[in-house]
């Protein structure tokens, strides 16, 4: 136990230092000018991208010379490519120190996993297949205070997982796909509703009786009206008013 709580005020030391390292960067970002510039605007996505251009050959792509501008978080670093994460997927982007400005390459090398940067260039397929952006221009948008998980292990914590929800999109694939899927299905559903004339309402999450279940209400008080109210354990009761006053055909997606 002694050696696990050892361990573990290690780790915290290490990460403070860095966390103190990137606020160091985002400093000296800072007495630069503008730390967060807000002027840039891409015009593609990672993954729209990778599907558009996956049957172009390196050679194709370098004749049409496509120009591109990407924004993302960096995800990997391996010296002279870049990985980039937006919220649809990933592209690489290439750091050229032959025709990159030397006031650019300095900059870049500052820049940690987590940061987010604008990349604007033309898109290329390297030797093993894989698209990148071959950068004319690359800019940090958002300087990255905290240190991303460790890559080859990931965020395998449930509790972490669950109450920072935000690293664990970050980082996890799997877990980007379940929420677009689940949206995917909400959309599904609202739509097939509303095609068969079903109207979609939204009932009081706030309750004076709670009715449509048997459960155990949350109960709060409400201040200004000086009264006991409960969170709906069941949106039954207000869907069978709409009904009563001629509503027949309702639905509603909610949170009980």
């Amino acid at each position: 136990m002694s050696d696990l709580k050892t361990e573990s005020q290690d780790l915290q030391q290490e990460e403070n230092a860095l966390i103190a390292l990137r606020k160091e960067k985002l400093a000296a970002e800072r007495a630069k000018g503008n730390a967060f510039p807000n002027d840039f605007r891409r015009d593609s996505y990672c993954n729209d991208l990778q599907k558009q251009y996956a049957d172009k050959t390196k050679e194709e792509l370098e004749a049409a010379a496509i120009p591109v501008k990407v924004a993302g978080r960096i995800m990997l670093n391996r010296g002279s490519f870049m990985v980039i994460q937006d919220m649809t997927g990933r592209i690489q982007v290439y750091v050229n120190r032959k025709t990159l400005p030397e006031e650019t390459l300095a900059a870049v090398k500052t820049w940690d996993l987590g940061d987010i940067i604008s990349a604007e260039g033309t898109l290329a397929r390297s030797g093993k297949g894989d698209l990148y952006v071959e950068m004319t221009n690359v800019r940090l948008l958002t300087k990255s205070l905290r240190p991303l998980p460790d890559k080859h292990h990931g965020l395998t914590d449930t509790e972490q997982r669950y109450r920072q929800r935000y690293v664990d999109l970050m980082v996890n694939e799997e877990t980007r796909h379940t929420f677009r899927v689940r949206s995917q299905v909400i959309s599904h559903i609202r739509k097939f509703l509303i095609e068969r004339d079903f109207l979609e309402v939204e009932t009081p999450m706030l309750q004076t009786i709670p009715g449509g279940a048997a459960a155990k209400p949350f109960e709060t008080h409400h201040n200004a009206l000086d009264m006991a109210m409960f969170l709906r354990i069941s949106p039954e009761m207000y869907l069978k008013r709409l009904f009563v006053g001629g509503f027949g055909k309702v639905f509603e997606i909610n949170r009980n």
